[in-house]
């Protein structure tokens, strides 16, 4: 079977939704990603990134209930699914044997 290519924003998405566990909202990950990473994502790229992955089947999405410091709007809320963590092992394997032995080239 053929692999699914995810690309580098993808995976980021998977690896905080990985992460967060189930009922992560796109604030959240945000967070997390600026956290880890340093990097200051847009609600909208995170949109974006959410519902194509929501497409391609590996992450789910649900409507959760209103809340008051919402001014009674829901959250959505998005949970990695097993083709999603399948995809996010497979590239994570095939980075790894990439990187393999070539740390010392990295050095600075």
């Amino acid at each position: 079977m053929a692999r699914l290519h995810l690309g580098e924003f993808e995976q980021v998405l998977l690896y905080a939704l990985l992460r967060l566990g189930d009922g992560a909202h796109s604030g959240a990950i945000r967070d997390d990603v600026y956290e880890r990473t340093g990097r200051a994502l847009s609600p909208g790229a995170v949109y974006t990134g959410l519902d194509r992955l929501c497409r391609r089947g590996l992450v789910t999405s649900a409507l959760g209930e209103p809340t008051p410091e919402r001014g009674g709007k829901r959250k959505r809320h998005y949970t990695l699914r097993p083709a999603g963590r399948a995809a996010l092992a497979d590239m994570h394997a095939a980075l790894e044997q990439m990187a393999r032995g070539l740390k010392p080239k990295l050095a600075r």
